[in-house]
């Protein structure tokens, strides 16, 4: 995301901000509620990631500054050295805490420890001098604990309350009390210097076991950084010379040697190799590149050489798209969070007032003031709203990231949370269900032999721009790299193109015609009636003799085939519920036989743009949720008008700017895998908020009923946090396929 100093009135753009001392969902929730009341603002607040994306609509990036300053926390706009200064800076805090719990731990050991010999004879005898255990106890509450008060008080001054509040009041209590006791000499009350200081403790534990498993969480962002090369050999006045990356411009030529990785998005000039586009895609194999072919940044290059020409540098080439994509998702926010969010930005003032409560019951029932505090005290300590805030974007980020490593980009997290719910999936046929572009598949010689028709007709056809002209020369091109001698092609002479009909000329003072089977007398013929009734296109291939007399030479065949995966793909859909309908441009007999291929029952034909738009809104009215899959720009009206929508990765640039969720591989079976991916991160979302939601809920009661201690309660709501983490953490078990 760029820097931006100022936004000009009436213009809007996105600004992504670096959020620093956010430590619950409290925090997360009220900066979010005052950035959007904010004129001109529109805030979306992410805890895991850290993270806010802001609207701007004739703000300033200077006023976002100063809100969140008010607001207690330190906002930095993102830039492309942002996320590296971060990594640096969180690894110096994390050790600067790890040395802050160690004290604090050494501190706290001999409070905790005296609490075994108080169990034996001697009972309060064997605990430490009161003195000895406030001084233990009071570097811990205000040194070590310094960072609650902190937060405290920031939260309470932007007028909320997070998790911070109830640290900070619960302990406090508790040394306040042990305090009075010690100083004047009351020996008959039990001091609590041990309950507040291992509360602090076990909360900082917590606390860096949780940035250590949130740190995880962004590991799949990360590995695509990392992947980014740094140095690129270019030429320069006829030399090739090492060069930054980030010097290159697009138009140079770049070389990438063997085992290299590409530096930058190109097209292949010269050479001929495979390369590994395993990190983009997810796909295993090597791809066959040659010249004409595009290469990715980041991919890794194999036994050959290529001279490449640069398209895409710095945030231009697909990797950075891809990191930049999934910034954007893993900061979103899915519907299903709203609940946890309206949760959390009441939970810290009703768990004081049950803590108050607890206070006043017990000590005016039971007349003992030191069980009503520690009951209080547990209540205030137990309660963590960390739990509830971190259990949506946590799943999100793991997510999106492991869909981001097997080649599924998703836009943002609402786009993810339906893709569950589909029910209807709509696609087009050709490029999705098919490979998108047409190649010869039968050849019949009527005379001579197969290889002499397909050199006539290539030569015929040399000189055409038209689909099924490729398609043939691609079949001659086939077999010239299989045998590299008899492939020259005859001259040709009077070379003419008849429109919608096909082509003709003469080579060896002989006139040839090659097209329609209708234009050369062979529509009827029984082998050409065959092939259409297979869903191909036939071209005849004829010699005109005296008079006009035409003598068919060939039958060639050309069809836009199904991909290999995609059949499976339409099953494994099926079996999860979800019906597959085919909307094509095309006649209904090819659509007829791709579909009966695929195996889909229901297909619509002959459907132009505005129809495919028309049919999917359609498909909505009957209470469906409707996706879309395809790749052209015909397709962009379908995949805006869908609930959910695919594009194919290979596709038009309108069709990946309209579609949900972006599969870099041109595959129908990541559409399964999306859904897979989707159904498995809503899955632990849920999972995560009721293991949340029910840990509070039992918990808070049965601290105010007297049956958790302080300290148990503090070991409890450290845990809760990582345990949440934690198991987010296991969406990184989801594979492609499952």
């Amino acid at each position: 995301m760029p820097d931006q100093e100022f936004v000009s009135e009436g213009a809007e753009s996105v600004v992504e901000f670096a959020i620093g001392g956010m430590t619950c969902a409290a925090c997360s929730t009220r900066l979010e509620k005052v950035l959007n009341r904010q004129p001109g603002m529109q805030a979306n607040v992410n805890l895991a990631a850290e993270r806010a994306r802001v609207r701007l609509q004739g703000a300033a990036v200077e006023a976002v500054i100063a809100a969140v300053a008010k607001a207690g926390f330190t906002a930095v706009p993102v830039d492309a050295g942002t996320r590296e200064r971060e990594k640096i800076a969180k690894q110096q805090a994390y050790r600067q805490e790890l040395r802050h719990f160690w004290v604090a731990l050494a501190l706290t050991l001999p409070l905790v420890g005296q609490m075994v010999f108080m169990f034996g004879e001697g009972g309060h005898d064997n605990e430490l001098p009161r003195w000895l255990q406030l001084a233990l106890a009071t570097p811990v509450q205000f040194w070590i604990g310094a960072r609650f008060y902190d937060g405290a008080w920031k939260s309470l001054r932007g007028g909320g309350a997070n998790m911070d509040v109830l640290v900070a009041l619960g302990t406090s209590m508790a040394w306040i009390f042990s305090t009075v006791v010690t100083v004047f000499g009351l020996h008959e009350q039990h001091v609590y210097f041990e309950g507040a200081a291992a509360v602090i403790t076990l909360v900082l534990l917590g606390k860096l076991l949780e940035a250590r498993a949130k740190a995880r969480t962004s590991a799949a962002i990360e590995s695509l950084i990392r992947l980014r090369p740094k140095v690129a050999r270019i030429e320069r006045a006829g030399h090739w010379v090492d060069v930054p990356v980030d010097a290159l411009m697009p138009g140079d030529v770049f070389l990438v040697r063997p085992g290299e990785s590409v530096p930058v998005d190109g097209v292949v000039e010269e050479g001929d190799s495979s390369v590994d586009e395993a990190m983009l895609t997810g796909e295993s194999m090597p791809v066959g590149k040659r010249t004409g072919d595009q290469v990715f940044a980041a991919t890794s290059n194999g036994s050959g050489s290529l001279r490449c020409r640069a398209t895409g540098v710095g945030e231009a080439t697909l990797l950075a798209g891809i990191i930049r994509m999934v910034g954007e998702a893993q900061g979103s926010k899915a519907p299903v969070q709203r609940l946890a969010d309206r949760i959390s930005s009441i939970f810290v003032p009703a768990v004081c007032a049950i803590a108050l409560l607890t206070f006043l019951l017990w000590w005016w029932l039971g007349g003992d003031f030191a069980a009503a505090l520690v009951n209080s005290v547990a209540v205030l300590v137990i309660a963590c709203p960390c739990a509830l805030g971190l259990a949506t974007p946590t799943a999100i980020m793991v997510g999106t990231g492991q869909g981001a490593q097997a080649g599924i980009l998703v836009r943002n997290a609402e786009a993810l949370e339906r893709a569950e719910k589909i029910t209807v999936l709509a696609l087009d046929k050709t490029g999705t269900l098919t490979q998108g572009r047409p190649r010869l598949t039968d050849l019949f010689a009527l005379v001579g032999d197969e290889r002499q028709a397909l050199r006539l007709a290539v030569a015929l056809e040399q000189h055409s721009e038209h689909p099924l002209a490729r398609a043939v020369l691609a079949a001659w091109q086939e077999q010239a790299g299989a045998a590299a001698t008899g492939h020259e092609l005859p001259a040709v002479s009077q070379f003419n193109a008849i429109t919608g009909q096909g082509v003709e000329a003469w080579v060896d003072d002989q006139q040839f015609r090659l097209g329609a089977p209708d234009w050369l007398g062979q529509a009827e013929a029984p082998q050409v009636l065959a092939l259409q009734g297979q869903g191909k296109t036939v071209i005849v291939l004829a010699r005109i003799e005296a008079a006009g007399v035409v003598v068919p030479l060939a039958y060639l065949a050309v069809a836009d085939t199904l991909r290999a995966s995609s059949r499976a793909a339409v099953q494994r859909l099926q079996q999860r519920g979800i019906k597959v309908v085919m909307l094509t441009g095309d006649n209904a007999a090819t659509a007829a036989v791709i579909a009966r291929e695929a195996g889909i029952e229901d297909f619509r034909t002959g459907i132009l743009p505005a129809g495919k738009a028309a049919a999917i809104n359609a498909l909505k009215t009957a209470g469906s949720v409707v996706a879309m899959v395809g790749d052209g720009i015909n397709d962009a009206p379908a995949l805006a008008a869908a609930d959910v929508s695919f594009a194919i990765g290979a596709g038009s640039d309108a069709a990946i700017e309209a579609a949900d969720l972006t599969l870099i591989r041109s595959d129908l079976m990541g559409v399964a895998d999306a859904i897979s991916l989707s159904a498995a991160t809503l899955g632990k979302i849920r999972q995560n908020l009721f293991f949340a939601f029910i840990y509070n809920v039992v918990g808070i009661p049965l601290a105010a009923l007297g049956y958790l201690n302080p300290v148990f309660a503090g070991a409890a709501m450290a845990l809760s946090s990582v345990s949440v983490v934690t198991s987010s953490l296991m969406l990184r078990r989801w594979r492609p396929g499952q």
